[in-house]
Parts: structure tokens; sequence; C-alpha cells
């Protein structure tokens, strides 16, 4: 069973097993009273409504840990992809020697910034960033913004294709 499957079901068993009581509650408020059962029959009822409760309880929180478990998993595949940008961000700044105010204006415009906002946060003229542009441009080997970033994304999609099959090997 999917775990949607199993949160469906869940959320099924305890709103039937809640219904039980809720409607014997409102039944006996209203006036309304049912047809008697045997006391052994009812106390039966009462005591699996109360079984599916309480086991929706214990698996409504095992699917909750298992959740919070998925969210701290992703969490840090998160910051272990974010680093590796940093890194490859880092190493192809070396090999194209950009100056510390290019790396600056390189990464403001990977974050996809304006040249106004740039020039606005390092407090220069956009002028100045401008030719920083070009020349980041030029030490990249690239005609824009467009091909800088898709150099990193690139570079991304071959390391996740080399970690796949250094993956698959080891599977082998």
């Amino acid at each position: 069973m999917t775990r949607a499957g199993a949160y469906l079901l869940l959320l099924l068993v305890q709103a039937v097993c809640a219904l039980f009581f809720v409607a014997d509650i409102l039944l006996s408020v209203v006036g309304i009273y049912p047809v008697p059962l045997a006391w052994t029959t009812r106390e039966m009822m009462e005591v699996g409504a109360l079984i599916g409760l309480l086991l929706g309880l214990i698996f409504g929180g095992l699917l909750v840990w298992r959740a919070f478990g998925d969210l701290r998993r992703a969490e840090a595949r998160l910051e272990r992809a974010s680093a590796a940008f940093i890194d490859l961000l880092n190493a192809r700044f070396d090999e194209w020697g950009l100056t510390t105010a290019e790396r600056d204006v390189a990464l403001f415009a990977i974050k996809g910034l304006s040249v106004q906002d740039i020039a606005r946060l390092r407090e220069t003229s956009e002028g100045t960033v401008k030719a920083q542009t070009a020349a980041i441009y030029r030490k990249a080997d690239v005609t824009g913004r467009p091909q800088l970033l898709s150099l990193f994304i690139e570079d991304l999609m071959g390391a996740e294709r080399r970690d796949s099959a250094a993956l698959s090997d080891k599977v082998a």
C-alpha cells in the first residue's frame, strides 16, 4: 500500500469510529434513541470504535514520525546539493580567474538579479556592473546570462549522471 493510501485508510477508519461516538451523543442530545441493542453488543461496538481510534492514533503517529524523517533526509540532501553547487561555482570562478568583484556580480547574475539590482546592492554604477558582466561572459566564453547559467546546470546534471553511474556500478 502506498503512503497516500495508508493516510486515506487511516483517515477513513478514524472518521467511522469518531462518527459512532458523535452520532451516539447527538442522538441523545436531540432525544432520538435508536432501537435498543443488547448490552454486550453495544459494549463490543464501543470497544471496536475505541480500538479503531487508538490504532488510528498509533499509526497516525508513526506516519507523522516517518514524514518528519523524510523531511530531515530531504533537508540534508538539499544542504549537500547546495554545498556542491557552491563548490562548483567556486571551482568555475577559479578556473575563469574572476576577481572578487566579478565573483559577486556573477553570483548575483546567476541568482537572476537585474543589472540595476546588482548595482544597488554593490553600491556601484550600472555601467560598472555591465563592464564586469561583460568581463565575466568573456572569461567564461559565453554570450550572456542564460549561457552562463546553463554551464552550471550542465555541470550539475553531469555530476548527477556520474553519481548515478557510480551507484549503479556499486549495486551491480
